[in-house]
C-alpha cells in the first residue's frame, strides 16, 4: 500500500508540475502611446474661381436703375475680411462712356442663424464700395457662407447715356 500511496503521490506531483509548467504566465502590461498632431491651416476658398455673369436688365428710361445678382459660396474656417475693387474696371463702361455703377453685398447670416456671415453692405456705388472691407465672422458649426453680389446701373441725374452694351468686372478678395 505504501508504495500504491507512494506511486499515486509522485503521480499527482508530476501532474501538477505539468501544469504549471504548461499554464501561460501573467500576462506582462508593457504598453506605449503616442501623441498624434495636426494643424489645420486657415482656409478661405471660394467655390469656383468667378461668380456667374450678372446680367443688369436694359436700361429703357433714363429713370431707370435696373439691378440683378449672383451668389458664390465661400468656404472658410476663421474670421476674414472682403474688399471689393474701386478701380475704373468696376464701372459699367462703354468705350468712353460709363453708367452710375453700384454694388451690394449680402451674406447668408441673420440674427437668427448665427451661421457663418457679416452684415449686409448696402447700395454702395463703385468707387467706395466696401472702402475699409466687410467682416465675415466664423461660426464653429458653419464653414461656409454664401455671398451674394448684386449690381445696379443708372443714367447720371440729368444725363443719358450712350446706346449700347456697358460692362464692368467687380473683383471681391478675401483675406484674413
Amino acid at each position: 500500500m505504501r508504495n500504491l500511496l507512494l506511486t499515486l503521490t509522485v503521480v499527482m506531483a508530476l501532474c501538477l508540475t505539468a501544469n504549471l509548467a504548461m499554464a501561460d504566465p501573467v500576462p506582462a502590461f508593457d504598453a506605449a502611446t503616442a501623441l498624434v498632431t495636426v494643424t489645420v491651416d486657415e482656409v478661405i476658398e471660394w467655390a469656383a474661381a468667378n461668380f456667374a455673369t450678372i446680367t443688369i436688365a436694359n436700361i429703357t428710361n433714363q429713370g431707370d436703375k435696373p439691378e440683378a445678382s449672383q451668389s458664390l459660396v465661400l468656404y472658410t474656417n476663421c474670421n476674414l475680411t472682403i474688399t471689393a475693387d474701386h478701380t475704373a474696371a468696376a464701372q459699367l463702361t462703354k468705350t468712353t462712356d460709363t453708367l452710375v455703377t453700384e454694388y451690394k453685398l449680402v451674406y447668408d447670416h441673420t440674427a437668427t442663424a448665427p451661421d457663418t456671415g457679416g452684415a449686409t453692405v448696402d447700395w454702395t456705388d463703385y468707387a467706395t464700395f466696401i472702402p475699409v472691407g466687410s467682416a465675415v465672422t466664423h461660426n464653429t458649426l458653419d464653414g461656409a457662407v454664401s455671398v451674394e453680389l448684386s449690381a445696379r446701373a443708372s443714367n447720371a441725374a440729368g444725363t443719358l447715356a450712350d446706346a449700347g452694351a456697358y460692362t464692368a468686372t467687380q473683383t471681391l478678395t478675401a483675406t484674413f
